[in-house]
């Protein structure tokens, strides 16, 4: 219960007009910070709606492929630079986002348990691409892809994308070659 107090908390703090406004004016913090935070208060709430809803959640989410496949698409929603710039210039489309985001944190939290391992890989991969591939186009692209931020932080997104892709690079080797049955708890 704890948990989704600490959520609904973050949820509230990132709504505020003057730290949305923060953290909306740099790119990079816009897509590498403010969305994921949105997405980590959707997590933290999850419990609640999970206890609240369980038959829903249940019959709706059996496996976790309908939840996690909310989550991507969501997410690959947000990435796409015209949303972006809308949810800048619009206020129900940055309500929408701050909404939807915290749906595809409650989505995800509901799900990656339920995924088999072979689904986790898939997603890892997936996203793991998805940063390499947006990175690139970020980095290379010199035109103004999004209205309302410079190319400059365009290129330094695309800097932070690949920084991301390595990250989730590494993890995957220290996973791929360690015990994980030493870390699991019983």
């Amino acid at each position: 219960m704890k948990q989704s107090i600490y959520g609904m908390a973050l949820f509230v703090f990132l709504i505020l007009p003057p730290v949305s406004n923060l953290l909306e004016s740099i790119m990079i913090i816009h897509m590498h910070m403010q969305m994921p935070l949105l997405v980590l208060s959707g997590f933290l709430m999850a419990r609640v709606f999970q206890m609240k809803f369980q038959s829903f959640f249940e019959k709706w989410n059996q496996n976790g492929v309908p939840g996690i496949t909310l989550f991507v698409i969501l997410w690959l929603y947000w990435m796409i630079p015209r949303a972006m710039d809308e949810s800048l210039t619009l206020a129900t489309v940055e309500w929408f986002k701050f909404i939807s985001l915290t749906v595809a944190g409650i989505a995800l939290r509901d799900s990656w348990k339920k995924l088999s391992m072979v689904g986790k890989t898939i997603v890892y991969i997936f996203f793991t691409l998805k940063f390499l591939i947006m990175g690139y186009l970020y980095f290379i692209i010199d035109s103004q892809v999004c209205n309302n931020y410079l190319i400059l932080e365009q290129k330094t997104l695309g800097w932070g994308s690949f920084a991301m892709a390595i990250c989730f690079i590494i993890y995957g080797f220290v996973h791929l070659f360690t015990d994980q049955s030493e870390y699991q708890q019983f």
